[in-house]
């Protein structure tokens, strides 16, 4: 509780401290304060995860009654994952927010954000009190959406972050409606409440709840249909902001998911495969717009939507093992899940930082305008390489080991007899088809962007990142290497939230026994791999050595016979992707741009791309094109002349002093009625 208080105190002490300081000094300052505060706030989570949690009440006020504080497992895992994202994004912001001195107070205002939304992210997974849990939700997002808007001069931005802000509200309105729904029955703001909310014999009630709730933390996640504000508001950050979003910010909405599955008393087999559905469209959905887009952090953007249907996928395992009593589906469904969350808010996090460098270097974003960066930023290349493998889930890298435990879990549904399989073949397929579109998707931006030869002329030759901002991705890309190498000691720390989940099953299950098969098998593969790697790498530092003595000559890449400018003789972002976009094109919303070319050397030809979301166009733009029309037809009230607003306010006053003489008419027209 001490530790608690003091990581209170020192963010608010350190907001009002930013605005004493001089501007070449507050990103090192507010860093120092998330480092600390992450010390704070990862001590109890640690403790938590080794079976010391906390459980207290704070007095609250007449408003809000009782605060429960709680930290279990659960709050333990998200408390780590969150803390670390934020001190790594905020040690590289530190060196990304250079190129912005002279801001002045705009740097503040951004700083001041970023501790604000350490805070309440921390808090969130402590506090059970659900209006208290709202009004921090909605702190949370202002906050984010000041960091969204920094640079708020520019059109985009601004949209993009009113964008996420009405979304966020809308987020707000279907999770008001759950909350104030178990407040109004059971008429307590405890979380604990949720439980009690439904019982066993009505599960159907708490399947209505879990849909309200899921709404409302899935606009939080980023879950299709709620997705439409992740492409816009992750480009428009800053990257360390976008790391930040995509890594930590989005997860407090599967917060919220595996919080409510746990007290919430509902069908799980229905809730399963609800969640298999949404997540596999999700997913799919998600990868199939990342792979045509031309904006590279908008491709990272929609890879979050990906991600976040993988998470769901094993969410519905687990809850599919719940309904059925399956201790393999529920351990290795959860497992999966939870582990996965880590692994994207560690790779994700760090995909964002080399996008960031990369505008940095180049002041740009556009895929079709890069190549070549590879012997000019050699750190950035193989960071951003080492990222790419884990999200397609490669071993001996992180996303393996989650997926690979998701992957086992649909693999034991379907030997295991359980009902249903052509569901679990579906999402076997879906998550099996996520995969290779991600291989196909990074396979174009890495190759892009870093091989080749530049595809556009710099006036400033493009440099590699200072190590201020290398060191924080480095730490990154030593946990996500750590995982996939070790997995069984990471599956020893997910055994206290994974025992929350398997203690609602009818009997008691041994989680180490049930992630012990697949962990050996884990680490088998995971060593061959970094076998491989390594002789891989010993070969090429041995062919570099006996080479070295020998002159090299360079010259212009062979053209087959055919003499042109070699530059654009490569591949672009479009045309590596073309066959792919011929056979999805029916599903995506595509419109092409392009100059027929002829003859042997074709001057001024050209082909272009854009992609649009259409569920975004059918959920988003036609409503608020209807919404508008509507509202013009009612043009004619604002007409300007003051004698028409003077009528206005007599009618209104009219109508309010007849307003009892109505209620007294209808009522006694209702009492007539009944005894007729």
């Amino acid at each position: 509780m001490e530790l608690l208080l003091a990581f209170v105190c020192i963010a608010v002490i350190a907001i009002a401290a930013l605005l004493f300081i001089s501007e070449p000094k507050r990103g090192s300052f507010a860093s120092i304060v998330v480092f600390v505060n992450a010390l704070l706030a990862g001590a109890p989570g640690t403790l938590a995860l080794t079976g010391h949690g906390l459980d207290t009440t704070l007095a609250g006020t007449f408003i809000t009654g009782p605060i429960p504080l709680r930290i279990d497992a659960l709050s333990g895992w998200f408390l780590l994952l969150i803390n670390f994202t934020l001190v790594t994004g905020a040690f590289y912001g530190v060196g990304y927010m250079k190129a912005y001195r002279g801001s002045g107070s705009r740097i503040t205002l951004h700083w001041a954000a970023f501790l604000l939304v350490q805070a309440t992210l921390t808090l969130l997974c402590i506090v059970q009190n659900t209006l208290v849990f709202m009004l921090l939700l909605e702190v949370m997002a202002l906050a984010a959406f000041l960091l969204v808007i920094f640079e708020h001069h520019k059109k985009e931005t601004l949209r993009s972050g009113i964008n996420y802000l009405v979304q966020a509200h809308l987020s707000v309105v279907f999770l008001t409606i759950g909350f104030v729904w178990v407040v109004a029955r059971t008429g307590s703001y405890d979380f604990q409440a949720m439980a009690d909310f439904a019982t066993e014999n009505n599960s159907h009630t708490g399947l209505a709840l879990m849909f309200c709730l899921f709404v409302g933390f899935g606009f939080k996640a980023g879950f299709v249909p709620f997705h439409t504000w992740l492409p816009y508001a992750h480009p428009a950050a800053p990257a360390h902001v976008s790391g930040v979003m995509s890594g930590v910010i989005i997860k407090i909405g599967i917060y919220g998911i595996l919080r409510t599955l746990l007290l919430v008393k509902t069908d799980y087999v229905a809730m399963g495969f609800g969640l298999l559905f949404v997540s596999v469209v999700t997913g799919v959905y998600g990868v199939m717009l990342a792979i045509v887009q031309h904006n590279l952090k908008k491709l990272l953007a929609y890879h979050s939507v990906e991600n976040i249907g993988i998470i769901g996928i094993g969410m519905g395992v687990g809850s599919l093992g719940l309904g059925y009593g399956n201790s393999y589906l529920t351990v290795l469904g959860f497992a999966g899940a939870l582990l996965h969350m880590l692994n994207h808010s560690l790779f994700k996090s760090l995909l964002f930082f080399t996008a960031g460098s990369v505008y940095q270097a180049v002041h740009t974003l556009d895929v079709e305008k890069l190549g070549g960066l590879v012997k000019r930023m050699p750190h950035t290349a193989v960071l951003f390489l080492v990222a790419a493998l884990a999200i397609c889930g490669l071993p001996p890298f992180n996303g393996f080991v989650s997926e690979f435990l998701i992957y086992s879990g649909l693999l034991k549904g379907l030997s295991g007899g359980t009902a249903a399989p052509l569901s679990l073949m579906v999402a076997l397929f879906g998550l099996v088809l996520i995969g290779g579109l991600a291989m196909l998707c990074f396979t174009k931006a890495f190759g892009v962007v870093f091989l080749g030869t530049p595809r556009h002329h710099w006036h400033t030759p493009p440099q590699e990142m200072p190590w201020q901002m290398l060191l924080p991705q480095y730490f990154t890309l030593g946990l996500i290497a750590a995982i996939g190498l070790m997995p069984l000691l990471f599956f020893q720390v997910l055994e206290a939230p994974l025992a929350l989940f398997t203690a609602k099953l009818p009997a008691e299950v041994s989680v180490t026994a049930t992630l012990a098969g697949t962990g050996h098998v884990l680490a088998w593969v995971s060593g061959c791999a970094a076998g491989f790697l390594v002789l891989a790498g010993g070969i090429y530092f041995l062919r570099k050595k006996l080479s070295a003595v020998k002159p090299a000559a360079v010259g212009p890449t062979w053209g087959c016979g055919y003499v042109g400018d070699a530059a654009k003789m490569q591949y672009t972002a479009s045309s590596f992707v073309r066959t792919y976009r011929k056979l999805a094109e029916p599903a995506l919303s595509i419109e092409k741009h392009k100059t027929e070319v002829s003859g042997i050397f074709p001057q001024g030809g050209c082909h272009e791309i854009h992609t649009y979301d259409k569920l975004e166009h059918a959920l988003v733009d036609l409503p608020q094109r209807l919404t508008f029309r509507l509202l013009d037809k009612w043009n004619f009230l604002q007409n300007g002349n003051p004698q028409f607003y003077l009528l206005y306010g007599v009618v209104f006053i009219v109508l309010v002093m007849l307003a009892p003489v109505l209620f007294d008419l209808v009522k006694g027209l209702v009492a007539f009625f009944n005894q007729i």
